[in-house]
């Protein structure tokens, strides 16, 4: 996995994960910007399908929640609208995102987020047999099995890759 032995220090995802129990690895790299999954699962010699990125999205109402998803896909905003039963999904601003979230884009972590928000994730990410997802920093992602996000996010599986 990582190549380099690198400490990094508490996020308030890592935080999070310890408070409640959850055995996560972690796996720092070196950011790059605009690079997302693709950069990091190449660093890391991960599968991208394996490493899933953590968006912050909103209703029509403007209501924010997370939406988790394989690298390597993207969201059908229209299936996840279906789902959710709401007229629309879009992308959250970069400012709005960071405001509901508590993270910068680039290192949002659907763990130890300034707000409660509601969770859903791609159902096939949970069939996955670990994954890794951002550990609440730039560079860093932590590995962990996917129940946790069901378990203690309580993310509702959705259908909503493209």
């Amino acid at each position: 996995m990582a190549k380099k032995s690198r400490h990094v220090s508490e996020t308030p995802a890592t935080a999070w994960l310890r408070a409640h129990g959850v055995a996560f690895s972690e796996h720092p790299y070196d950011y790059v910007e605009r690079g997302g999954t693709d950069e990091s699962a190449r660093q890391l010699g991960l599968g991208e399908h394996s490493v899933v990125k953590t968006l912050v999205m909103q209703d029509e109402r403007g209501q924010p929640l997370l939406v988790l998803m394989h690298g390597d896909r993207q969201v059908s905003t229209k299936a996840l609208a279906r789902a959710l039963e709401v007229k629309s999904i879009e992308p959250c601003s970069v400012e709005a995102a960071q405001r509901h979230s508590g993270y910068l884009v680039g290192g949002t972590s659907p763990f130890g987020t300034k707000k409660t928000l509601p969770v859903c994730v791609e159902a096939s990410v949970l069939v996955l047999p670990r994954i890794w997802i951002n550990g609440g920093r730039r560079g860093f992602l932590v590995g962990l099995d996917p129940s946790v996000l069901s378990t203690h996010l309580h993310a509702r599986a959705v259908a909503c890759a493209l």
